[in-house]
């Protein structure tokens, strides 16, 4: 299958009749409110990958806002936090419903402390992906294929790995902690963004 990029928005018919879509996210830093969002990636269960770049003078992706606030449409990330509250921020939509690989893997894989994409991707489904177009310029008009290629990478496996997750996540008795987790997860992007990023408030102190 093919990767199809797209300028400001995705094409009106793009993941008609889908149940689920993997969805990640390119910004030009990781600081909230300072740094904008810059490429949305997506991928169904299967065919292309779709990438947006979007307007960043406007935001305006009716499609796009359409499809990560359709309650009938499961939206898979790995650390959704912080694309969430990027979408709230700039897009300013609540994305649901939501999935969270990096919530499953650390409520199933407490055997290790390693959860990020490339290395849950690579013990569950034996696919090494490439991380070195992480830190580049996804601000530029036009993508290198490098970029293209990293972008697609991040949500290519998405729908694989939560097969796998959820299996561990049953076999442990976790699913419904995990739920409990993605269902609240959009709050807690809207608590980063209104400035309780680095505060935990459940704490006791």
């Amino acid at each position: 299958m093919s990767v199809i990029v797209h300028q400001g928005d995705l094409p009106a018919g793009a993941f008609v009749g889908v149940s689920s879509v993997a969805v990640d996210s390119e910004t030009l830093g990781l600081r909230l409110g300072r740094d904008p969002l810059c490429l949305v990636q997506l991928k169904g269960p299967e065919g292309d990958t779709h990438l947006v770049q979007l307007d960043r003078a406007t935001y305006d992706a009716p499609n796009l806002k359409r499809l990560l606030t359709d309650p009938k449409v499961l939206k898979l990330f790995h650390f959704g936090r912080f694309d969430i509250a990027m979408f709230q921020i700039h897009l300013g939509v609540i994305t649901a419903p939501v999935y969270c690989t990096k919530i499953a893997s650390k409520l199933a894989r407490t055997y290790t402390d390693r959860h990020g994409l490339r290395d849950v991707t690579r013990e569950l489904l034996g696919v090494d992906i490439s991380k070195a177009q992480q830190s580049s310029d996804w601000g530029a008009a036009e993508l290198s294929p490098e970029q293209i290629a990293y972008a697609a990478s991040d949500v290519a496996h998405l729908h694989a790995l939560r097969d796998r997750l959820d299996l561990m996540l049953a076999r442990e008795g976790r699913l419904a902690l995990a739920q409990a987790c993605f269902d609240f997860l959009p709050q807690r992007a809207a608590l980063d963004v209104a400035g309780w990023d680095e505060i935990d408030i459940f704490a006791h102190t």
